[in-house]
């Protein structure tokens, strides 16, 4: 797992019809690390990143975080997705499917399944799906990319 602090450039993410994928939200921050006594792991994503035109205005940009643990007693993990800037809070949980890491909600409507695949030492790839039928199709909503920033 990364446990760092990451760049994550935004280009495959679905744009409104005024964007271009050159435009400011193509790039982010993603921040990882473990909280709790090390019995979690906590997320904070900031889209567009600091300082970045479009930062914290909704509906495009979001400021969210997550904290994860593991679960053994349903063998995964339990984690909980808060993002302020829209007003969301939603429950997944998370299990390795082959190489990658697969978070699913099905609480509420519509239900998400968000993907960490590619996973290296240094990057992932971040996929996002979403159900409006209870499962049965699934409709590919949004990708980033993210990069290991270097030390300076």
């Amino acid at each position: 797992m990364l446990l760092s602090s990451v760049a994550v450039p935004v280009p495959d993410r679905p744009l409104p019809p005024a964007r271009t994928a050159t435009s400011p939200i193509d790039s982010g921050e993603l921040h990882f690390g473990w909280v709790l006594g090390g019995r979690a792991v906590q997320d904070i994503w900031i889209v567009p990143g600091r300082g970045q035109p479009g930062e914290g205005q909704p509906p495009s940009a979001f400021h969210g975080s997550t904290i994860r643990f593991y679960d053994p007693s349903i063998d995964a993990w339990r984690s909980t997705w808060v993002e302020p800037v829209n007003g969301r809070v939603r429950r997944f949980t998370g299990r390795p499917a082959g190489d990658d890491i697969l978070l699913a909600s099905d609480e509420d409507d519509p239900r998400l399944r968000w993907r960490f695949t590619g996973i290296g030492p240094d990057s992932f790839t971040w996929q996002g799906e979403a159900s409006h039928d209870g499962g049965r199709t699934w409709v590919f909503e949004e990708q980033m990319r993210a990069t290991r920033r270097r030390s300076r």
